[in-house]
């Protein structure tokens, strides 16, 4: 967008509690917070009404509008702007097309492809560049965090939590790794999480390891010093969740694990070879939400086929990688 409109003032509204994950970046003159968690409750006269505020701030600012996320709330918010162009998917879910003047029908599979097909259906020319911006006071606080407990250059950053049992890599999986890990000369393990995970982090520690081995920041984070932990980390592996991709947008070596969910739509961009899963998850039709499958699919990685990713380099960032 901001190539093909390099005079233009570009907004991105993003739920509150991701804003820092697009804040830094150059080519964005500002972030509008949207607070989803505020307006739960959205039936409440109280929250109607700040609900009108909010959107009353936007009508009439904007000339385009590109809802690239394809869900009521978005196109709600695409038609409330009143812009004059607003451009969607035809096949936008939960009637979120309705909020759009211009609805296109894209056949790329990939999310990220799809969000590019947008730009493409309206004669813009797509740059697949995903990389991601840290505030400089987030690498100053990273910077800080790293003296204050002693975390080595080749440290490896860990995700063992997901918001779906269904996606989870099994808890001891990751104690048995971590090991092995280390042998591969990462000293340091970061484990991430967020605070109601917390438990699910603890159980994937390795028994008996140092403060300085083991580094448990769950729940003690906010979005931007997460990335820039992840920035400058050696190694990630992570489950289907937040920290995968946002190691994609800092081009780091990067093992994936898929389960129930169909990385051709929702894995690391550009970085399939990253991605490990078993023959029988491929062949899965399910859905994720299906929690009577617990981590069946997940549990037929094993340990060995995440070592055999790292160690045949297709954790490695190529050509096909991030920016």
């Amino acid at each position: 967008m901001r190539a093909a409109y390099p005079q233009a003032h570009i907004a991105w509204v993003v739920q509150d509690s991701f804003v820092d994950a697009v804040r830094s970046h150059p080519a964005v003159n500002e972030v509008v917070p949207f607070p989803r968690g505020r307006w739960r409750a959205w039936w409440k006269p109280s929250v109607m009404a700040d609900f009108r505020r909010w959107v009353g701030a936007l009508r009439g600012r904007f000339d385009l509008v590109l809802d690239a996320q394809g869900l009521g709330r978005s196109g709600l918010i695409a038609f409330s702007t009143r812009a004059r162009r607003r451009v969607g998917f035809r096949d936008a879910r939960e009637l979120g097309w309705l909020g759009v003047t211009e609805r296109y029908q894209i056949k790329e599979r990939h999310t990220v492809d799809r969000m590019l097909g947008l730009l493409r259906a309206m004669g813009i020319r797509p740059i697949a560049d995903l990389t991601l911006y840290v505030s400089e006071a987030d690498r100053t606080w990273w910077k800080a965090e790293r003296a204050r407990l002693g975390i080595d250059d080749g440290y490896a950053v860990f995700a063992p939590t997901s918001r779906w049992i269904t996606k989870d890599w099994p808890a001891e999986r990751w104690a048995e790794l971590a090991p092995a890990i280390r042998q591969r000369g990462h000293g340091s393990i970061v484990y991430m999480g967020t605070a109601g995970e917390a438990a699910q982090v603890q159980a994937a520690l390795p028994k008996g390891e140092s403060a300085r081995e083991s580094i448990d920041l769950s729940g003690k984070t906010t979005v931007g010093q997460g990335m820039a932990v992840i920035a400058e980390s050696a190694l990630v592996v992570a489950n289907d969740s937040a920290p995968l991709h946002i190691a994609v947008g800092f081009a780091r070596p990067l093992v994936a694990l898929f389960g129930p969910t169909d990385p051709t739509t929702v894995g690391p961009y550009r970085r399939e070879r990253a991605v490990v899963r078993s023959a029988r998850a491929a062949a899965f039709r399910g859905s994720y939400r299906d929690l009577t499958l617990g981590d069946a699919l997940m549990r037929e990685i094993s340990v060995s086929d995440v070592l055999a990713a790292i160690d045949s380099g297709r954790a490695l960032p190529g050509r096909s990688g991030s920016g």
